[in-house]
C-alpha cells in the first residue's frame, strides 16, 4: 500500500509541475503588452544586495531577537 500512495504522489508532483511549465510559456513572450513600461535594470551589486545580503540580514535580525528574548530556562 505504502508503493501506491508513493506513485500517487509522485504523479501528482509530476502533473502539477508539467501544468506549471506548460502554463509559464506566455510569461516567455518576447512582444511588448500595451502599457508595458518596464524601469531600468538592476545592477550587479543591487542585485547581489537585494537577493544575497538582505535575506541573510533578515534571517540575522529574527534569529537575534529570537536568543535575545527566549524566556527559557538556561541549563
Amino acid at each position: 500500500m505504502d508503493k501506491k500512495n508513493t506513485l500517487r504522489a509522485g504523479a501528482v508532483a509530476a502533473g502539477t509541475t508539467l501544468m506549471m511549465l506548460l502554463m509559464s510559456a506566455p510569461a516567455l513572450a518576447v512582444t511588448r503588452d500595451d502599457g508595458d513600461d518596464p524601469g531600468s535594470g538592476l545592477s550587479v551589486f543591487d542585485t547581489i544586495g537585494l537577493y544575497v545580503i538582505a535575506p541573510i540580514a533578515l534571517f540575522a535580525v529574527i534569529a537575534g531577537l529570537v536568543m535575545v528574548l527566549d524566556k527559557s530556562k538556561k541549563a
